[in-house]
């Protein structure tokens, strides 16, 4: 039976309890199961105990793909999702501004085992097209994209990838599947730091890819020989947290609408970058992609009057703190945390600034959010 999305994230994956017929999951702790007359092996290794089969369900089902496979961590769910469809001399076409992680994995893992790879000029089908090699196997691209929430438009992108007989992977963290189901638009794999807005309480570390039979099953004979499974507690927590991802995410896709047109009309602030804004160059591919919101992340860019350490020190509830998709509001500074691997020319490249600061919208009331901005903004103007 199918689901509406909300009805899915509580039934769809469901594990019941068939002894005590309680309303919650019930959570399997075990990592040994039996091996004698059974259909098969269960072991957490290989992500097929209870509450992981019954977790990687519900995210598959929310994604729109055939299958999923959950992880430890977005890092190990796109590792492991590269390295299963790569071999030697093969290469990979990336945009430009990649999350710091991915790019760091890139770089530093991809040249050990021959693998060869490129980075778009900008973020255009034709600047992706320019980058095809005869030996181009695969496209992976974020959108929005971290920190500028630059947009890509996923449905030009598939159709350059199958006409040269390519694969795609969209990481779509940034959106979650409330806002963006990339498999609709022709992609093939989508991965997730399920860390972020599928978690959405800051407690979890996990990761999750989702796509057809085919490319989960290339996957998991990769996965399940480098250890990246989540632990059966994790699992649980993570499948708790999914119940409530429509209700957390559609708060924060208001919240961030109304702080981007607040900042946008803010004296200390010169830049806002949020997809909702028709002001955003990508607005229209948003409009028509983006079909729940468009998230609860946005960046700006501070006036240089403004002293950054005194504005960060006097906050009094949003935290300044790593990570985002949390119910809480956070905000970072990307050249010091997400994208602090890079090197400078590597920063201003992408337009990362050092005063560029990225905020994750949480569900609280948005006119508290705004008191506790511009009186930071009023401080550290005097500061600076």
């Amino acid at each position: 039976m199918k689901f509406k999305g909300k009805t899915s994230c509580i039934h769809s994956g469901e594990l019941k309890d068939l002894e005590y017929k309680g309303a919650v999951s019930p959570l399997y702790m075990s990592t040994s199961y039996a091996f004698d007359d059974v259909d098969f092996n269960r072991y957490p290794r290989y992500f097929n105990t209870p509450n992981q089969t019954a977790l990687a369900q519900k995210i598959s089902v929310l994604e729109k793909g055939e299958k999923g496979l959950i992880f430890s961590s977005g890092m190990a769910a796109i590792s492991s999702s590269l390295f299963s469809n790569l071999e030697s001399g093969d290469h990979v076409v990336f945009q430009n501004d990649l999350y710091g992680g991915t790019r760091n994995f890139i770089k530093k893992q991809f040249p050990k085992y021959g693998i060869e790879f490129s980075f778009s000029s900008g973020l255009g089908v034709l600047d992706f097209e320019r980058e095809l090699k005869p030996n181009t196997v695969g496209i992976y691209i974020e959108t929005p994209s971290n920190p500028l929430f630059k947009i890509i438009d996923l449905r030009k992108v598939s159709h350059l990838a199958k006409d040269n007989k390519c694969w795609t992977i969209v990481d779509n963290t940034f959106a979650s599947p409330v806002n963006q189901n990339p498999i609709n638009f022709g992609i093939d794999m989508v991965v997730h730091s399920a860390t972020k807005y599928l978690g959405g309480h800051s407690d979890i570390s996990a990761g999750a890819v989702v796509s057809n039979n085919f490319f989960i099953d290339k996957i998991y004979d990769h996965a399940k020989n480098f250890g990246g499974n989540l632990s059966e507690f994790s699992t649980w927590l993570l499948e708790r947290s999914i119940k409530t991802v429509f209700l957390r995410v559609e708060a924060q896709n208001r919240n961030a609408m109304d702080l981007a047109k607040f900042l946008e009309k803010n004296e200390f602030i010169s830049s806002v970058y949020y997809p909702g804004l028709e002001s955003h160059p990508d607005y229209l591919i948003a409009k028509n992609q983006m079909h729940g919101g468009f998230g609860g992340m946005l960046s700006f860019e501070m006036n240089e009057n403004i002293n950054t350490s005194k504005f960060l020190k006097s906050l009094r509830l949003i935290k300044p703190s790593t990570s985002l998709g949390g119910i809480e509001s956070t905000l970072v500074i990307p050249r010091s945390t997400s994208h602090a691997l890079l090197s400078e020319e590597e920063r201003l490249n992408q337009g990362i600034s050092d005063n560029l600061i990225r905020i994750s919208i949480g569900i609280e009331d948005p006119e508290d959010l705004k008191i506790d901005l511009q009186n930071s903004f009023n401080i550290a103007a005097n500061e600076s």
